[in-house]
């Protein structure tokens, strides 16, 4: 499972948890979160994501 991070705000969606808060169930692929889906931290769109290596 791979992350992704937020370029405007740094904060870091990680497939493997999922964002239970916004109906993303844990596991989901960053190709299946919804394109109009929003950063819970800053509202940043899906392209201004970046995979995000630890």
């Amino acid at each position: 499972m791979n992350r992704y991070q937020c370029v405007v705000c740094g904060w870091i969606y990680d497939e493997a948890q999922g964002w239970p808060d916004d109906g993303i169930a844990p596991g989901t692929r960053w190709e299946e979160v919804p394109a109009d889906w929003k950063c819970p931290e800053c509202g940043a769109g899906k392209e201004d994501f970046e995979e995000f290596d630890l």
